[in-house]
């Protein structure tokens, strides 16, 4: 498989400072949980509530639906570039839960740190602004408006719009007994960011240079940063081929969160039992050195731009992986399971661990 060009970031190339180390703040997604509007609908209106992704408002012109989302967060790689396509990435993703393959406009929220200088700012705005366009783009949409303040903080993120047809979006709420529950990214992003962070803290790097060397931790921040900034689309259209029952994003609630939150919209009585764990290469030996801190095995560790996870028919779930893998040159993993119970999601008490990639082979994945 072609690997994506790895490009790190390198400030000596635009006049910064050679330790100036970029926007390199911890960061975790936060979904938009939107309450269905009180619109009188026209035609009978979908209604979750804030298990939805994205808010489904059914239009006066019968038979469409606006399909609208918003994300935003502080940036948590050293590349700005990098950052805007996964923001990009992130924002659009809810769309993407629903089975929504196609977005019909973007907004940017951009919030400009008062800290930056002239400098920094005029190399790392519009770089930010480049990625996430760039990816848009790619996602075969555009970024039409938006907003961009001054603000304490860095903060990137944007609005993600469509308006469909009935078909085209798949209501998260149809699991059924005997589904089995499909992720197509491997976990540990937010490990792989604040483990290379660590690497200039000697007091937090203490804590996991004896299960991981810098080597590791480099290729798992790699790893981390184009996972988050691919794109669901592919999944998001297989989702329709395979007869999907529902899906969600995995962001900042962690895999374990966002599962409960899709199995307690369910229509019917029953719960989601996770076995496996995909994870980046050598995260799950960092988490387990750091106690308590992040919980990655325990699936409380906040993802960004994670997957979807998708429930699907059981005869469905190896056609479904087979094909993303065919389209993208990148798997996905059937963790687990629907059975009878009280629409809750539970982790068994040791899950196995599918290192990502399963061995190395000199290439990023």
């Amino acid at each position: 498989m072609a690997q994506p060009q790895r490009r790190q970031f390198d400030p000596t190339a635009h006049g910064l400072d050679p330790d100036f180390r970029g926007l390199n703040l911890r960061g975790g997604g936060v979904d938009s949980l939107s309450e269905q509007p009180e619109v009188p609908p026209v035609t009978p209106a979908p209604h979750i509530g804030i298990g939805m992704d994205s808010c489904i408002t059914p239009l006066r012109h019968g038979g469409l639906s606006l399909v609208q989302t918003t994300d935003f967060f502080y940036p948590l790689v050293d590349d700005p570039y990098m950052m805007g396509k996964i923001a990009c990435a992130n924002v659009i993703s809810d769309l993407y839960a629903l089975g929504v393959a196609d977005c019909d406009n973007m907004l940017m929220l951009l919030a400009i740190a008062q800290k930056l200088t002239d400098k920094e700012r005029d190399v790392i705005v519009p770089l930010m602004i480049r990625g996430f366009r760039d990816l848009a783009e790619e996602a075969g949409t555009s970024v039409n408006g938006g907003q961009t303040v001054k603000n304490p903080w860095m903060t990137i993120g944007g609005v993600a719009t469509t308006v469909c047809q009935s078909n085209e979006f798949i209501m998260p709420d149809n699991a059924v007994v005997g589904d089995v529950l499909i992720v197509t990214k491997p976990l540990g992003t937010q490990l792989a960011v604040n483990a290379y962070q660590w690497m200039d803290q000697p007091d937090r790097w203490n804590r996991i240079k004896l299960v991981v060397s810098e080597d590791d931790v480099r290729k798992a921040y790699q790893r981390a940063m184009f996972s988050m900034a691919r794109l669901n689309r592919v999944a998001a259209s297989l989702m329709h081929k395979y007869e999907a029952h529902g899906a969600t994003d995995v962001t900042g609630f962690g895999i374990l969160g966002h599962a409960n939150n899709l199995a307690s919209i369910q229509k019917e009585e029953v719960a989601f039992v996770i076995h496996n764990l995909p994870i980046i290469a050598k995260m799950a030996a960092v988490s387990k050195a750091c106690g308590s801190m992040f919980g990655l095995l325990q699936g409380r560790s906040a993802e960004t731009s994670g997957g979807l996870l998708i429930a699907l028919p059981q005869e469905q779930a190896a056609a479904f992986c087979k094909d993303i893998e065919k389209q993208e040159g990148y798997q996905a993993w059937i963790i687990g399971i629907v059975e009878k119970g009280n629409r809750t999601a539970r982790i068994i008490d040791k899950p196995r661990v599918i290192e990502v990639p399963a061995k190395e082979e000199g290439e990023l994945w």
